[in-house]
């Protein structure tokens, strides 16, 4: 019996060598549409368990009472948010709340969309609260912060707690190839929006992570090579009042991606 005991341990001893340090979320947005507890029910059926909270779930100006109960549905449903935004911040009375929000809610970062002049206000606010910011691009849609590079210009020389929540798929659609700035801004990528798009061009549309132009198990490999310890959390933004199955098979791809390589690093 000793044999097949070593056979049975040995896969499992393997994979924990080679667990991913990043963790599979969804970012609220997807479920724009949806009441928490839909959302909660879809998160379920995909089995991920992390979730960007958006105010349309959870507004701003909750009372305590609201965001522990919010916590407690969530756990009910064995999810966990870890971030909140994207919250836009045009006014220092704005990133006041915002940070208020996030300290109150419990989390340690925000996905934020600030106006640039405002950054040193940003800086002083997460000295202040001890908190990371990542700021969401946007693509060619927004002049303001369309792409990874306009927010590490920005935050190079600011507190090391300023950086980029980097939607792969708007990085891509501003022309820019977002594998190659994964690596290149490792440090300052705080959280990923998983996104693969149609064409690398302005009129690129979100599509599921299987069928876009962004090679998904080249950006796999390297968010390992950089050992990204954040969220990768799916922001689905097509058929979003009927998301159900292109989320489902963007993240069984994603999970499949990850596994398969995985596999291969074994047998190697």
């Amino acid at each position: 019996m000793a044999p097949a005991a070593t056979l049975v341990s040995a896969p499992e001893t393997a994979a924990r060598a080679t667990d991913d340090s990043f963790k599979l979320g969804m970012a609220g947005y997807s479920f724009v549409h949806f009441k928490l507890d839909q959302a909660l029910e879809m998160m379920k059926k995909v089995d991920v368990h992390y979730l960007c909270i958006k105010d349309f779930h959870l507004p701003l100006n909750s009372t305590d009472e609201q965001i522990a109960t919010f916590h407690q549905t969530l756990k009910n449903s064995g999810v966990t948010g870890y971030a909140v935004g994207p919250i836009y911040m045009k006014t220092t009375e704005e990133i006041d709340k915002g940070f208020d929000y996030a300290k109150r809610v419990g989390v340690k970062l925000i996905v934020g969309v600030p106006n640039e002049d405002l950054l040193p206000y940003v800086e002083k606010k997460v000295k202040e609260y001890d908190m990371r910011y990542a700021i969401h691009i946007h693509g060619p849609d927004i002049k303001l912060w369309p792409n990874a590079s306009s927010v590490i210009d920005a935050v190079k020389n600011l507190d090391p707690r300023m950086g980029l929540c980097f939607d792969m798929g708007h990085d891509a659609r501003f022309g820019d190839d977002p594998i190659a700035d994964l690596e290149k801004y490792a440090k300052r990528i705080f959280d990923i929006h998983l996104k693969n798009v149609t064409a690398a061009s302005k009129e690129g549309k979100t599509c599921e992570l299987s069928r876009g132009v962004i090679d998904i198990p080249a950006f796999v490999a390297t968010l390992r090579k950089i050992k990204y310890d954040g969220s990768c959390s799916l922001e689905y933004e097509k058929d979003m009042k009927d998301p159900l199955a292109g989320i489902a098979e963007s993240i069984g791809y994603f999970k499949g991606v990850c596994e398969a390589s995985k596999a291969g690093k074994r047998k190697a």
